[in-house]
């Protein structure tokens, strides 16, 4: 399958209007990014899976002040699976209320429905140690 240049720029678009859902307080808009049983893996923050747009709704509403107040998502790196899937990485770039910032990155797997490009599987790492830890002897 060669995905054409139209369902790349959505695929991008569907990926940064997360973070403008999120930024926003539209977290009722959720089902215009993931499907509806998505499963959003948060295991290396400690916190598991969350499975389903409900519960993924909840765990930002639990998050609280704690949640950054601006999502920025870039480097985008589209990849083809053979059953039909998407593989999307890309880097996130969060600002907390206290002006902190922190780098995670996404690794998504997207999936056409009915209504477009859904995310269906999204692991968040966050970026701690430079060139993952990779040094010269």
């Amino acid at each position: 399958m060669t995905l054409p240049l139209e369902d790349r720029l959505a695929i991008t678009e569907l990926i940064s209007l997360h973070g403008h859902l999120v930024d926003d307080g539209q977290l009722d808009r959720f089902e215009e990014v993931f499907t509806s049983d998505v499963v959003y893996d948060l295991s290396d923050y400690g916190q598991g899976e969350v499975t389903g747009v409900p519960a993924l709704r909840e765990a930002a509403l639990t998050l609280g002040s704690a949640n950054p107040v601006a999502h920025h998502v870039t480097n985008v790196v589209i990849g083809e699976a053979p059953d039909g899937q998407v593989l999307v990485r890309s880097k996130g770039l969060g600002i907390m209320a206290d002006g902190s910032c922190g780098s995670v990155t996404y690794e998504d797997t997207v999936v056409r429905v009915g209504t477009g490009w859904r995310v269906s599987h999204r692991k968040v790492s966050p970026r701690r140690v430079p060139l993952s830890g990779t040094s010269r002897p």
